[in-house]
């Protein structure tokens, strides 16, 4: 089972980013548990200094932006 963690602070480009994980993940057939970092101490620990950002498995695969659900898709493999 993945781990994929949204960090944001909930903004609309967050919800868009966690929507886009979840369409990417059930479309790969991936089991995953999703969890929203909102705390910003805890999205700085990752490195992250632009939010949405995502992290796979601990990983951060995308900061500052919002990608497709093909490249979502493609992170998670």
């Amino acid at each position: 089972m993945k781990k994929l963690q949204i960090l944001g602070t909930g903004c609309a480009k967050c919800r868009k980013l966690a929507e886009i994980t979840e369409q990417a993940a059930k479309e790969a057939g991936i089991e995953y548990e999703l969890e929203k970092v909102t705390e910003i101490e805890k999205i700085m620990e990752f490195g992250v200094m632009m939010t949405p950002a995502l992290a796979v498995d601990g990983e951060v695969k995308v900061s500052g932006a919002v990608p497709d659900v093909r490249d979502v898709r493609a992170m998670l493999q």
